[in-house]
């Protein structure tokens, strides 16, 4: 695989990871809202209507963390092969490496929200006894997650900068 044709693989599979982001960080969101109301009807000792919570929240976890394990895998080749091959292409990779950077940064933007979420739905949760939860799981995603996207931060200014130098 060429550089040029690995650097548009990545590119859209940066694409595809904050849209996957954006669309967990709303997800969670949504199981805020619930929890929240779910945490309203228990203290005024109403009984809860949203029986399918429980599941629903674990099954999420569980996709997200099937989804995460796939994304590190791919992260860590794509890496490897970027590294491997970086400076050979130098002077035709230097617009697709800047147009990484801004990819890479609206990707933080987009795990940002999803630990934002992730933070809200905790401020939530501790006070949550009904059932138990698999937040541990979403825990060990949103880490990973975001050790994801700083490696990715970090790979797109390391091409940004070497397709620069050899620009240059």
């Amino acid at each position: 695989m060429t550089q040029n044709a690995l650097l548009d693989d990545i590119l859209a599979h940066t694409d595809k990871l904050r849209a996957a982001l954006a669309q967990a960080a709303r997800t969670l969101q949504d199981f805020s809202r619930r929890l929240e109301l779910i945490l309203s009807q228990d203290h005024k000792n109403i009984t809860v209507r949203d029986t399918a919570f429980a599941e629903e929240f674990a099954s999420f976890c569980t996709s997200l963390r099937q989804d995460t394990d796939c994304w590190l895998e791919y992260w860590q080749q794509a890496r490897a092969q970027l590294r491997a091959g970086a400076g050979k292409d130098g002077y035709a990779l230097a617009l697709s490496a800047k147009s990484f950077v801004s990819r890479a940064k609206t990707l933080s933007h987009a795990c940002d929200e999803l630990a934002t979420a992730y933070d809200y739905f905790n401020r939530f949760y501790k006070n949550y006894t009904l059932a138990k939860l698999p937040v541990w799981l979403l825990t060990s995603c949103c880490d990973d997650i975001n050790n994801i996207t700083g490696k990715i931060l970090f790979l797109s200014r390391e091409l940004a900068k070497k397709t620069e130098k050899s620009r240059g």
